[in-house]
């Protein structure tokens, strides 16, 4: 497993005014498009690059990519790399000023639906019914440049941890983060049984089942 450290304080309780910190540094950073008519974030190259290092290294059919709130779109973007084959895209948060925006230009929205219908990839994406950094237009936005390979599920915000840290509590202010801050690690949970599908689906894609 790769976990690349893109921001923040590796392993930090999100705190408010740290978090706060962390996304003012984000969203003018020049890695980063956090706003509508930036195209593609110059980091997925790197992400790209990453990737293939991985599939280098460890072999296998390719590489899963789960992406998470302001890297939730990344892992899409990533699969114009083609070691990447299983995509997760969860509550994709960019870009922050435009509901229905998908963070890629058009240039890169084009080649990914061009492989992804070329490959036979489907995209795996997760978010809440009422987020509002990551809403039902955006959803609709994938499905949209897609079709039925973007299967896109919505989980009830009533299913949500109601006690995430602080950053999550007082600044997010909704339903957000699926399969982590708003997870609620109970069996059968539905936020735990959107976990267990993201594992479920990166087995599958890079085969790595138990017999």
């Amino acid at each position: 497993m790769y976990l690349p450290s893109l921001f923040g304080v590796d392993g930090a309780c999100p705190l408010v005014d740290a978090g706060d910190a962390v996304v003012r540094r984000v969203c003018v950073s020049a890695e980063f498009r956090a706003f509508a008519g930036g195209g593609t974030s110059p980091v997925v190259t790197w992400l790209r690059g990453l990737a293939r290092q991985a599939h280098a290294e460890c072999g296998g059919p390719g590489v899963g990519a789960v992406g998470l709130c302001f890297t939730g779109n990344f892992a899409l973007t990533m699969a114009l790399e083609p070691a990447v084959v299983a995509p997760v895209v969860n509550h994709p948060s960019l870009p922050l000023d435009d509901p229905g925006g998908l963070e890629m230009s058009e240039e890169d929205a084009a080649a990914v639906a061009e492989r992804v219908a070329r490959d036979g990839l489907r995209v795996l994406a997760y978010r809440f019914d009422d987020d509002r950094w990551c809403s039902g237009r955006r959803f609709a936005a994938y499905r949209a440049l897609l079709g039925d390979a973007c299967d896109g599920r919505v989980l009830p915000a009533g299913s949500a941890n109601t006690n995430p840290p602080p950053f999550f509590r007082d600044v997010v202010g909704c339903a957000h983060s699926v399969v982590t801050a708003h997870l609620v690690d109970q069996e059968g949970h539905p936020t735990t049984q959107a976990r267990n599908e993201i594992i479920a689906f990166l087995a599958e894609r890079l085969g790595t089942q138990r017999e």
